[in-house]
């Protein structure tokens, strides 16, 4: 559950070329600045703006007077932008996502159709389709003692190299509001997070998380 294309849908996403040259997805996290470069430079300019330097938007997209995007980023197709939204840099947003009032993102992946839509944190992170990030819910990704972030998956322990990595949300996961994902959590496909929650290491597709030793299969 852990590797890129067992838990993307990678039609979804503008980035879909790029990862699927990473065996596990957060390997993306560094290049993801120069892949909104990359392509926005390509975009096509009859359906996307440059509204300011490297900072391309799509001529159907919302944003709020109040929101501020940061370069580089890309913000897709029917998408809004509410107020106050902080996007400092490196997002690229994908189709019909929500990024709502007092959202910040930073060096993200979002996928077609994501939705963060009010107080949400989400940095150093890719959220996969259709995936939901509810009320206060955000991405931790900084180790409180600062050391490299590793992936918990059962008895193993997988190194990323990583001093800053938050979250992979696979395609249509649920998160619980005012729920902590720890640096270096990985929630498969079709899962649901309980509100309030505390969570760390992987969890598995198809699951409904209730706490860190109440994991129950939906199916």
């Amino acid at each position: 559950m852990l590797k890129t294309l067992e838990m993307y849908d990678l039609s979804h996403t503008m980035a879909g070329e790029y990862l699927k040259g990473f065996e596990y997805p957060w390997e993306a996290l560094a290049g993801i600045k120069a892949l909104i470069i990359s392509l926005g430079e390509k975009l096509d300019h009859d359906l996307y703006e440059e509204v300011s330097p490297q900072v391309w938007v799509h001529k159907t997209a919302r944003i709020f007077p109040t929101a501020y995007l940061g370069a580089p980023c890309i913000i897709g197709a029917e998408t809004e932008v509410r107020h106050c939204a902080f996007i400092r840099g490196s997002a690229l947003v994908g189709n019909n996502c929500v990024v709502g009032n007092s959202v910040e993102l930073k060096n993200v992946i979002l996928f077609d159709n994501v939705q963060t839509p009010h107080y949400n944190y989400v940095g150093d992170s890719i959220i996969g389709y259709r995936s939901h990030m509810g009320a206060g819910s955000i991405t931790s990704n900084v180790k409180s003692d600062k050391t490299l972030v590793a992936v918990k998956y059962g008895d193993k322990v997988i190194e990323t190299g990583l001093k800053k990595f938050g979250a992979m949300l696979a395609d249509f996961v649920e998160v619980g509001c005012n729920s902590v994902l720890n640096p270096g959590t990985v929630i498969g496909r079709n899962t649901n997070v309980y509100p309030l929650s505390r969570v760390r290491g992987t969890v598995p597709g198809d699951s409904i998380y209730k706490g860190p030793d109440d994991i129950v299969r939906k199916f």
